[in-house]
């Protein structure tokens, strides 16, 4: 037999075979990738706002002012979380396009 498409119908359907074999290759990471993402970025957001709110109390009870110091610093921990998970998004976004892009996936 040959395995080269002799035709368009032939092409789409090699494509389809290939695109359907890459997805059951990746099928078990794509959960288990799925879950570690949401944990890593659980954590990119929370451990940054958890320790802007111990260094805002231990702050507020070294040197009290008229100004929370924990809070300040408990939204500042939270918007350097939440600016590293989504560059962490976009990151892992690009690789994804890139990878579908050479496989010719559109």
């Amino acid at each position: 037999m040959n395995d080269k498409p002799t035709g368009p119908l032939d092409q789409r359907v090699g494509e389809k075979a290939a695109r359907k074999s890459r997805a059951r290759k990746h099928a078990t990471r794509t959960v288990w990738f799925g879950l570690g993402m949401m944990g890593l970025i659980g954590w990119s957001v929370a451990l940054p706002t958890l320790m802007g709110a111990a260094l805002g109390i231990w702050l507020d009870r070294n040197h009290p002012g008229d100004r929370s110091w924990t809070l300040a610093l408990l939204v500042a921990g939270l918007v350097i979380g939440c600016l590293n998970a989504l560059n962490w998004v976009a990151k892992e976004h690009k690789a994804m396009r890139k990878e579908q892009e050479e496989n010719g996936d559109e």
